[in-house]
């Protein structure tokens, strides 16, 4: 059995997807970045203290994992996590428009012994040229509101991709190919 240290129902499907047999135990950390951390130790970092909060909470009876992730979105080198109101969101996928933006996935694993199997996953994605009445369109609906970058690729938010490269999982919130690898990782060690 899996510790999923997540709310997202996204990172939920995702698992249940695959068979994964798991238990939301989901926590509350500070998500704000340090100054000069890079995308992929930001989401690092927070997953791996998703999991060690999770550990903090609940233990880890014997043979089961607690899995954490953190997705962050990112343009010219600035993150952007979830939006606050509209306005917000609507300046998000105003820049987003016509460029390629990269999605990173930190995936952190902890054993009952406290060890850690972390990986951090870069996507990068092309979104279409929109025009503003698409952005006011998309504004209308709930999708944007509480994902990083203001939209998702899993439900409308797949008709303002161009191209994904690499990953498509990962821009969802959790690379699986990735995690599944750190699972038989963490379940192979001695």
């Amino acid at each position: 059995m899996i510790i999923l240290a997540s709310q997202s129902p996204r990172r939920r499907q995702l698992l249940e997807a695959v068979g994964m047999q798991f238990a939301v135990r989901p926590v509350d950390i500070d998500e704000r970045s340090r100054p000069g951390e890079s995308p992929a130790a930001f989401v690092l970092r927070l997953s791996r203290e998703k999991a060690e909060a999770a550990l903090r909470q609940n233990g880890i009876p014997n043979g089961e994992l607690i899995l954490a992730a953190d997705t962050t979105v990112v343009l010219d080198g600035a993150m952007l996590g979830k939006p606050e109101n509209r306005d917000d969101a609507r300046r998000m996928l105003s820049a987003l428009s016509g460029r390629t933006h990269e999605v990173y996935t930190g995936v952190c694993i902890l054993d009952a012994r406290g060890r850690a199997f972390a990986k951090a996953v870069r996507t990068p994605v092309a979104f279409r040229r929109l025009p503003p009445e698409e952005i006011e369109s998309y504004l209308d609906t709930d999708e944007p509101y509480d994902k990083a970058g203001a939209y998702a690729i899993q439900g409308r938010g797949v008709a303002l991709i161009d191209r994904v490269e690499g990953s498509f999982t990962n821009v969802i919130g959790l690379p699986l190919a990735e995690t599944l690898a750190l699972l038989e990782a963490a379940r192979g060690e001695p």
